[in-house]
């Protein structure tokens, strides 16, 4: 449902998370497999469709222009072939990142397509220059203005072959948009390869499209004349997967974690064991998190996958906090992604910022001075504040953990920014012994 800005949360801290929790349809796939409908001549049905704003966001742009939507619970069908209009409206609701991937899709379909200014969380500059280039790498003019994006295709789009200069998850997106009705054969070389782009992919070749992975990060695409629409299920969320492990092992609790697979999780489940945590698998796509060992502190890189997460530190560094040690997290993706911090030390924590990579990956940030090391020392009793701040979607979840563990009340506000990637978070979390409640902000002003 989308957020309501007055809203806020309220938390008694201090007790055991313990219970179950299912993973909703993952956030970084669902609108993304929205806009991959757009290329099918026939509907696309998805299901496992999480009740988030992002989702609620993208449907607003796609309907206003004039696909056809029918929603059902967590069914989604997706009808493209009524689009009567290429220039995308930013909704009432907010923006997303997901105007920049419409420009690629819509120009299989028209001639000149306009994506208003892109919006999403503000946590770097998220250049969104690897796009631009591919369009005109496939022969597309593209006209950045203030009020948007307009680019046009002059000709056909022709295979061609894209070195991506980082490993983008969007740029590798929107190259498989541009390619999977060019003609000819595309390369493209340095793609990103998380878990959200296979199933893409997966989707993509369900729909008619010819698409050739390697061991390496080369995707070879023969471009074909036609897309038809599909059924793909939305796969489990594996950074909300991660959030509700740490969760639990922070607040000394126990969580079985149901709808993730554990192979998506990859190095997580490694870092999670290294600091002290215990899994237990107990099904195919079931998996139980809690505190096996007094928790040790640890060093965390970002990176692409198969690295850790960017999407993961956050909730992580609330379980370093509890860490007997100086623990580092040397954020290598985004260069701006610490703002959440400074409520965390308002709570107890003991954080502080670098601008020195602390670490061995190799960083696009070296020497550039922005702060993208955090040290941070614990075990540190948290305690609750009055009122902390949401700067973030990623970061909110991690405050919802903080003010878990933090003995007494603590009202959580910006909650829109965090209800836009996380669906129904009050009543899955109040059935795990988690004292939350969604209130009106006036209620304790």
């Amino acid at each position: 449902m989308p957020a309501q800005t007055h809203a806020v949360y309220r938390i008694e801290g201090g007790y055991p998370v313990i219970g179950e929790i299912h993973c909703l349809g993952a956030k970084n796939f669902v609108t993304k497999a929205m806009v991959a409908a757009l290329l099918g001549d026939t509907p696309t049905t998805l299901t496992n469709v999480p009740p988030i704003g992002d989702v609620d966001i993208t449907a607003d742009m796609l309907t206003s222009i004039g696909v056809t939507i029918t929603r059902s619970d967590d069914l989604m069908e997706l009808d493209a072939s009524t689009i009567r209009s290429s220039e995308v409206e930013t909704p009432d609701s907010g923006s997303n990142r997901i105007p920049i991937l419409l420009l690629s899709a819509l120009l299989q379909r028209f001639d000149t397509v306009s994506v208003p200014v892109l919006g999403g969380c503000k946590i770097g500059e998220r250049s969104i220059d690897f796009h631009l280039a591919a369009i005109e790498q496939f022969g597309g003019v593209v006209e950045v203005t203030d009020e948007g994006i307009v680019a046009r295709r002059i000709k056909p789009f022709k295979g061609t072959h894209i070195q991506l200069p980082y490993p983008s998850v969007g740029a590798t997106e929107t190259c498989l948009y541009l390619s999977v009705l060019a003609e000819g054969r595309t390369v493209i070389s340095n793609a990103a390869i998380e878990p959200e782009i296979s199933e893409l992919i997966t989707m993509l070749r369900s729909m008619g499209a010819i698409i050739f992975t390697s061991p390496g990060r080369d995707i070879r695409v023969e471009g074909v004349k036609r897309l038809s629409g599909t059924r793909i299920e939305v796969l489990g969320d594996r950074i909300e997967a991660a959030s509700w492990a740490s969760l639990a092992c922070a607040s000394h609790g126990n969580v079985t974690v149901h709808g993730i697979r554990p192979d998506i999780l990859g190095n997580f489940l490694s870092y999670f064991q290294q600091v002290g945590g215990g899994i237990e698998l107990v099904g195919a796509d079931s998996i139980r998190f809690f505190r096996k060992e007094p928790l040790r502190p640890a060093i965390i890189e970002t990176d692409v996958y198969p690295g850790f997460s960017t999407d993961w530190q956050q909730p992580f560094a609330i379980l370093l906090t509890q860490a007997h040690g100086i623990s580092i997290i040397h954020e290598t993706v985004f260069e701006n992604r610490f703002g959440y911090l400074k409520a965390l030390d308002k709570l107890g924590a003991k954080t502080q910022l670098m601008t020195h990579c602390l670490g061995s990956v190799p960083c696009r940030y070296r020497d550039g001075n922005y702060e993208h090391s955090a040290i941070i020392t614990g075990p540190t009793p948290l305690t609750a504040a009055d009122t902390i701040t949401i700067p973030d979607l990623r970061a909110g979840l991690a405050y919802v953990i903080a003010a878990a563990i933090a003995r007494g009340t603590t009202i959580i506000n910006n909650i829109h920014f965090l209800e836009r990637g996380y669906g129904n978070i009050v009543p899955r979390l109040a059935a795990m012994n988690l004292r939350i409640e969604r209130i009106a902000a006036s209620a304790y002003s």
